[in-house]
């Protein structure tokens, strides 16, 4: 029972983040704010040179609410991730909410969601550090 009420309030407030976020979506582009324009820059690749895990996250969103997939995944991969998992959370739960459990499809939350985004990060960092320091190219200019 408690994974059934876990469920159905993290469906409530993806809902709650769909509204706000479109809703934010619309505000940015019809003002054409640019997201660069009020984040600080990254203090880690500032001082070190090197990339931080989330280096490249903000590009990311950025590329994917602008429909460009394989952009998004260069610029860092737990965005993509992050995005398919929720898609298929609300669609799947919304499918299973309309059907009245006919269709029990609906997805649960499971840590080894969090672990795997996890490893997504990790290995990103390193990657994107190891082609910096190796090859001396900068991915995320």
């Amino acid at each position: 029972m408690k994974k059934e009420s876990e469920r159905k309030s993290l469906y409530k407030i993806g809902w709650i983040f769909l509204i706000l976020g479109s809703i934010l979506y619309i505000l940015v582009k019809v003002s054409h704010i640019s997201a660069a324009s009020f984040l600080l820059p990254c203090l880690v690749h500032k001082y070190t040179g090197l990339y931080c895990p989330g280096c490249g996250g903000t590009r990311a969103f950025t590329f994917l609410m602008d429909g460009h997939f394989l952009k998004s995944l260069y610029y860092h991969p737990v965005v993509l991730y992050g995005a398919a998992l929720y898609l298929w959370f609300m669609i799947s739960n919304t499918i299973e909410l309309l059907s009245r459990g006919r269709f029990k499809v609906g997805m649960y939350y499971r840590d080894r969601y969090i672990h795997f985004a996890v490893i997504i990060i990790i290995l990103n960092f390193i990657v994107k550090n190891a082609v910096l320091i190796i090859w001396k190219y900068q991915m995320i200019p």
